[in-house]
């Protein structure tokens, strides 16, 4: 397979970084070898590898880079901070999250990770999403003092990419699927409801039912 050949629209690029995606979000960068993510794929050996990526280190970093990038192409930048927006916002997040749920664990492990010299890496590549979510509390200072806002930033990102990063956790406390169409939809409820109050952009208690939270449906599991 060439770097034009396809598999269901898919290049043969793509087809490694989705291999390498679950792989070093279920092992992290240390348990993943390149034999290990040329047996995920077609491919007939590491050499065709090779081709694409120069070395593991390189290829993390476009997985990484992929998925970051995805993200932060969801949230427009010019925005008004309303509440329709922020359900918008909110529904494209989690759906791009449903659809890819390695990411969020991917991310997490990358904070984990202990290699030293990945550690620029990171982050580099994770500091267009925290310049992103610090844009998105612009003004909470009405609400938070200066000092909580990071604690308020570090809530947000655990509330949004920690369900799906610790997914199986749940699993096994909660004894049903995360991950089911049902149950995201009803994760995306309470988060749009918690990330407007926690920004001060409503709704207030009592005004569930008549948000504009049910508009939006569950997405089609992948």
């Amino acid at each position: 397979m060439n770097a034009v050949e396809t598999q269901q629209g898919r290049t043969s690029r793509d087809i490694i970084l989705d291999a390498a995606v679950r792989l070093f979000a279920q092992r992290g960068f240390a348990g993943v070898s390149m034999r290990d993510i040329v047996a995920e794929t077609p491919l007939k050996n590491q050499a065709s590898l090779y081709h694409h990526f120069k070395n593991k280190r390189a290829l993390y970093e476009a997985v990484l880079s992929r998925g970051l990038d995805d993200i932060v192409s969801l949230v427009p930048e010019d925005r008004t901070n309303s509440l329709r927006e922020l359900g918008t916002n909110l529904d494209r997040l989690l759906d791009y999250l449903s659809e890819h749920r390695h990411l969020a664990q991917l991310i997490q492990r990358a904070a984990l990770d202990d290699g030293r010299y990945l550690e620029s890496a990171v982050t580099t590549l994770l500091r267009p999403l925290y310049a992103q979510g610090k844009e998105a509390l612009t003004g909470v200072e009405q609400l938070w003092q200066p000092e909580e806002v990071p604690h308020l930033a570090a809530g947000l990102y655990h509330l949004i990419f920690g369900y799906f990063a610790n997914a199986e956790l749940l699993r096994a406390v909660v004894l049903e699927d995360p991950l089911s169409p049902a149950a995201v939809q009803r994760q995306r409820r309470f988060l749009k409801g918690a990330v407007a109050r926690l920004l001060g952009i409503g709704p207030r208690a009592g005004e569930g039912s008549t948000s504009p939270w049910d508009d939006h449906q569950p997405p089609s599991p992948p």
